[in-house]
């Protein structure tokens, strides 16, 4: 069966093809159509003649992630399945940019982007998913929706609570954490201290959750304030801002009401067993996971999300483990705002947290293993179906330190020649050899006791090279 490989570099309106084979040679050279019915039409004609004239042909389609203009070619790829040949992927562009610059490609065009999205399909076929179903994708893009609608909300509090601040201070008492209702109602009828003050108690009570009495306190503190702004214009300004947070929460709290409704599935309510994870965040999680088969093991999921641990040494330099910070944003995001609000709320996290301390870990450090610990939960509460227990993971950890194989300090790198003091290194690297020197004799410590460690290889296997 021969097989053949469409690379596409979709842009805004309209994306470049090009059609290649197994030995990367060009079979029907770059050609550029737009993204309508018409454009459509006709890549569904080219293809259609190309599997016409190759019998028993099948053809790999992929198409790099731009941020949603693929959508519409992916998804006529996509059903085009139904009548022709062809497998469908959604590409990475991390990976297809770093392919491209291991290849020595300086030169960045359209056309040889679509050649470098076919080419990856051939290098890296183990890395491809083809005909890949997309869960949630609509209320994914409302979930984000939401997100921005609530950092937008943010941004005008904080623009709010400066003007406030020298037009009615007084009334800043009553939000310290989170600004009530009542408090923006307020100020969308008496904005500033010269407004408030000339109000009657009985008239400012009747806003809904202001007492009579705190509205007399707040009168009171209007007359006798330091406000130094009490214009018509900053007048005007508070009532706008006031306005628009109530028009935003009103907002927000519609569309999680409907994302609520049509993300009605098992796993919401399985994830919201975890003290620390709400609605919101459980919805979040499920819209960016999606079906939890397609991650093979909880470390793909870590890396999905972005928080496994990585090393890096080479050579001379220092070795560190820090976060990979590679995946997801918006899914660490949402991570980091529960495992937060998990060392508050939930007791058994909130022990591992300062127990992480306690070994020396910094407070972020400690966070950050927390979202990877975090991770693990939620992807074993999905896989085996079942709520939260503390317990389960305070068994899995015994296993695993009674499991955990009798850790020696022999240097197996230097097994076929011990170290050269007449080697020709740096400093650096000198100070690291003094440092590795004590773990040279192959002694391992267990509780304190001395055991000599088993030394696998022989002097004669030493001698033999690894490849003969």
């Amino acid at each position: 069966m021969d097989k053949y490989y469409l690379g596409g570099d979709v842009s805004k309106g309209y994306c470049d093809f090009v059609i290649i084979d197994q030995e990367k040679k060009i079979i029907e050279k770059n050609f550029q159509l737009d993204d309508t019915h018409a454009g459509h039409t006709e890549l569904k004609r080219i293809l259609s003649n190309l599997l016409l004239h190759k019998k028993n042909s099948v053809i790999y389609a992929g198409v790099e992630s731009t941020g949603g203009y693929e959508n519409n070619w992916y998804k006529m790829l996509y059903d085009l399945k139904k009548e022709l040949n062809v497998s469908t992927a959604r590409l990475n562009p991390f990976g297809i940019y770093h392919s491209s610059q291991a290849d020595l490609k300086k030169n960045k065009t359209d056309k040889s982007s679509a050649l470098n999205v076919a080419e990856y399909l051939i290098s890296y076929p183990a890395k491809v998913e083809y005909n890949r179903e997309y869960y949630y994708e609509s209320l994914r893009r409302m979930w984000k929706h939401i997100l921005i609608l609530k950092k937008h909300k943010v941004g005008l509090m904080g623009q709010l609570e400066s003007l406030v601040y020298v037009a009615n201070p007084d009334i800043m008492a009553y939000w310290k954490e989170k600004m009530p209702e009542w408090v923006l109602s307020v100020l969308c009828k008496y904005p500033t201290s010269k407004d408030l003050a000339t109000v009657r108690a009985s008239t400012l009570s009747k806003i809904p959750y202001l007492t009579k009495e705190k509205a007399e306190l707040l009168i009171k503190a209007a007359r006798n304030t330091v406000a130094s702004l009490v214009d018509d214009s900053m007048s005007f300004l508070i009532k706008s801002l006031a306005n628009e947070i109530l028009i935003s929460r009103k907002n927000i709290d519609a569309q999680m009401s409907y994302l609520q409704k049509e993300c009605d599935i098992p796993e919401v309510e399985l994830l919201m067993s975890f003290c620390g994870i709400g609605l919101y965040s459980a919805v979040g999680f499920m819209l960016l996971i999606g079906k939890i088969d397609r991650f093979s093991s909880a470390k793909t999921l870590a890396s999905f999300f972005g928080v496994h641990p990585i090393y890096k040494e080479s050579g001379d330099g220092i070795g560190g483990i820090r976060m990979s910070k590679q995946g997801r944003a918006e899914a660490r995001w949402l991570l980091f705002m529960v495992a937060k609000s998990a060392i508050v709320h939930n007791t058994y996290i909130k022990q591992l947290y300062y127990e992480y301390q306690e070994k020396g870990k910094s407070k972020m450090s400690s966070l950050g293993i927390i979202m990877h610990k975090i991770t693990r939960i939620i992807y074993g509460m999905l896989k085996s179906g079942t709520e939260y227990e503390p317990q389960i993971d305070q068994k899995n950890r015994e296993e695993s330190k009674r499991n955990k194989p009798l850790r020696t300090v022999k240097n197996i790198k230097r097994r076929f020649q011990s170290i050269d003091e007449k080697a020709p290194i740096s400093r650096r690297q000198t100070n690291k050899r003094k440092e590795q020197e004590p773990s040279q004799n192959g002694v391992t410590i267990k509780h304190g006791i001395e055991h000599p460690a088993q030394d696998n290889y022989s002097m004669e296997e030493k001698q033999v090279p690894i490849f003969k």
